[in-house]
């Protein structure tokens, strides 16, 4: 009988009973997006793969999906969406000919519905764990088996020990041990979190009204997509930044134009501003609900806003896990330390997401969690952080993959670059959504594409080509020889690689 038939055979759906030890090939800790594909991607190979999830919904039911489905990219992306349909409906459908007269928000319809939608997406995953027979155990895990059992071998001593309220603990026997716990809020000593007017992302995706004024601290990926949400709802939006640059990590002329196109929607983005302290519960010179103390260059400040949101950044859920009991190293941040493949100090124990260094982006995490399925199951597959695409579902959005140009002086590398504004896109212009342009930094001497930077309407599906070219190592040349459609907006990308040779036809 193939492995596969055996796998089959032993496995099964659903939660498993509490019925002694469960002996399996692979379990995995966390079903967000590494840990649910990491599962099923394992069990496609014929492994007995087990999933240990502690997410539940408000009535003790396991939430699969992690924070990305739960309480992160999917909900985020369905409040922004709503938003961004009301603030078309009064700024950019007028200019179509289309007016309607006292349009409202409805906060608690639009949550509703973001509800559904993670509601309909968490079971889409259980069905997906169901149809490839992972077993399902509902609960916190913690690994077993003192770091000494490792010089034993590669699959000695690790067990799992799992606990879940209302249930007794449970023992898992892997072979094999993928870690994807994920990431947490990173708190901020100067704004403690209280729940009702000072909260992390999650608390800031569940507000049942529009707060007049919003604070935000942070002005990165996730303070500027919650900030878009709330500003086009109608609230007073100020991002407190104690950065003096602007979204750092991308191209700097794309930041710069990020910067000018969302202080003109109304973000109030101000750089430099460190908080300080804050104080919820009224009394301040405004009567506001919180009073942020900050500081910059030029002395002390308070801001008053009714609510505010802690948006810093987050930091790897690896507390509780046994990881040092059972010789797995952290570094000094508490990332798991894996080497390119995605295996730990363990042997037997891999690691894959926001648990481990590197970008703390869903997809990437769901393709570390493929790769190290497939190394379990003795195959050939390779993690490539270099080509992982980032996005901002601003509105423009805001995209890249690659090294920017910063990062080639600072390697050393000559580069060219060639840069094409969608104000120059017949389908940008016909949509009404002409902002932005699509940059490409390639090297001087070969071609090669180092670098894809995108501000624009669509930006996070345009950027999937420029993915593909430079997994491919295709030139600037051989994406101006590639046909477009006319109009479309992935044009843009074809005229910058063209312009990178100054060639560009409709510039």
């Amino acid at each position: 009988m193939s492995a596969r038939g055996t796998s089959r055979a032993a496995g099964r759906s659903g939660p498993a009973s509490t019925a002694g030890p469960l002996a399996c090939d692979v379990a995995v800790i966390g079903a967000g997006p590494g840990g649910y594909v990491a599962a099923i991607r394992a069990a496609q190979l014929g492994l007995k793969t087990v999933c240990v999830d502690k997410w539940t919904d408000g009535r003790g039911r396991p939430a699969l999906g992690g924070t990305c489905l739960n309480v992160g990219c999917i909900p985020s992306k369905a409040l922004l969406d709503s938003s961004h349909h009301f603030h078309h409906l009064q700024h950019l459908l007028p200019d179509h000919g289309i007016s309607v007269e006292g349009a409202r928000m409805d906060v608690a319809a639009m949550q509703a519905r973001k509800r559904r939608v993670v509601s309909a997406l968490g079971r889409g995953v259980a069905g997906l764990l169901r149809k490839n027979r992972v077993v399902l155990v509902p609960g916190t895990a913690r690994l077993t088996g003192g770091a000494e059992d490792a010089a034993a071998g590669a699959e000695a001593g690790v067990e799992i020990e799992v606990r879940a309220a209302d249930a007794p603990p449970r023992t898992l026997r892997p072979r094999h041990v993928v870690i994807a716990a994920g990431s947490l809020p990173i708190a901020l000593p100067a704004a403690p979190i209280d729940g009702e007017r000072i909260v992390d992302s999650e608390g800031a995706l569940a507000f049942e009204e529009t707060p007049p004024r919003l604070g935000i601290i942070g002005a990165g990926v996730i303070g500027l997509e919650l900030g878009s949400v709330w500003s086009r709802l109608g609230s007073e939006v100020v991002l407190l930044e104690a950065l003096d640059e602007f979204l750092p990590a991308a191209d700097r002329d794309v930041a710069k134009e990020a910067l000018r196109i969302l202080r003109g929607q109304g973000l109030d983005v101000r750089l430099g501003k460190r908080v300080t302290g804050c104080e919820a519960g009224g009394g301040g010179p405004e009567g506001g609900a919180v009073t942020v103390r900050f500081e910059d260059a030029d002395g002390d400040h308070r801001l008053e806003v009714d609510r505010l949101v802690v948006a810093v950044g987050r930091r790897p859920a690896t507390g509780g896990l046994g990881l040092a009991e059972a010789g797995v190293e952290r570094d000094e941040r508490g990332f798991v330390r894996v080497d390119e493949h995605g295996r730990t100090s363990r042997g037997n124990v891999w690691a894959v997401g926001d648990c481990t260094p590197g970008p703390m982006l869903a997809h990437r995490a769901s393709e570390d969690g493929i790769a190290v399925a497939e190394r379990i199951a003795g195959q050939a597959s390779r993690i490539d952080h270099r080509t992982v695409p980032w996005v901002i579902y601003t509105h423009p959005e805001i995209a890249w993959v690659g090294r920017t140009e910063a990062e080639l002086d600072a390697a050393g590398v000559e580069w060219r670059a060639g840069r094409f504004p969608f104000a120059a896109s017949g389908r940008a212009l016909a949509a009404g959504e002409a902002e932005g342009f699509a940059k490409i930094v390639c090297d001087e001497g070969t071609d090669e594409i180092h670098g894809v930077h995108v501000i624009g309407a669509q930006a996070s599906e345009l950027i999937a080509e420029a993915v593909a070219a430079m997994e491919f190592r295709a030139s600037a040349e051989d994406l101006a020889r590639t046909i477009h459609a006319h109009p479309t907006r992935a044009e843009v990308l074809h005229e910058a690689a063209l312009a990178v040779d100054e060639r560009a036809i409709h510039l």
